[in-house]
């Protein structure tokens, strides 16, 4: 998922080399899903979202394409130590669709590679009954590693932590499903 909803933004460009990686692992069905397509406003339903009474059309599409995955890689840059606004915003906006689901952190940036944001985000996702994993792709200095197509030429390092990344998350799916089976969206 790229959480940058930015125009000019590097998250698209990192997050296609990532659903590359993952495609190639061959052991999920990688669906890239770009935030910025659901224009989300600042959160505007008018009840909690535990109860699931959404109703707007742009919530009912979001909840939709959360409920429908069984992990997340979050493609995040970090904005003054921070995770980008969008992403918050994205997280607020559903509940049960999240729960029991593994998440991973592809961060870029400039000198930390974007590891404050994720730190926060790992917080967050906790109180939304994800599992954070502890692997992850940091991606410091992303800029110096576009070439003229905008495409990442990643050294192997990095494709080493995205395969790491990858079989954990492949781990912890395979272990959460029985509690996904039984959230208040499946019954």
């Amino acid at each position: 998922m790229i959480c940058s909803t930015r125009p000019g933004r590097v998250g698209p460009v990192v997050a296609r080399w990532f659903n590359e990686r993952a495609l190639e692992h061959g052991k999920f069905e990688a669906v890239l899903v770009d935030l910025a397509d659901f224009h989300l406003p600042v959160y505007d339903e008018p009840f909690h979202p535990t109860l699931l009474e959404y109703q707007h059309e742009h919530t009912r599409r979001w909840s939709a394409s959360v409920a429908g995955a069984d992990a997340f890689a979050f493609v995040t840059p970090e904005y003054n130590y921070n995770p980008p606004p969008p992403f918050l915003n994205a997280l607020d906006y559903v509940y049960y669709e999240w729960n029991y689901k593994p998440c991973g952190f592809v961060s870029y940036g400039g000198a930390s590679g974007g590891i404050r944001a994720v730190q926060i985000e790992k917080q967050l996702v906790t109180t939304l009954k994800m599992m954070p994993m502890v692997e992850a792709v940091a991606i410091p200095f992303v800029t110096q590693l576009l070439d003229e197509r905008k495409l990442l030429k990643a050294p192997d390092s990095l494709a080493a932590s995205a395969n790491t990344l990858l079989e954990e998350l492949l781990k912890w799916t395979r272990a959460l499903k029985s509690l996904r089976e039984h959230t208040k969206l499946a019954n």
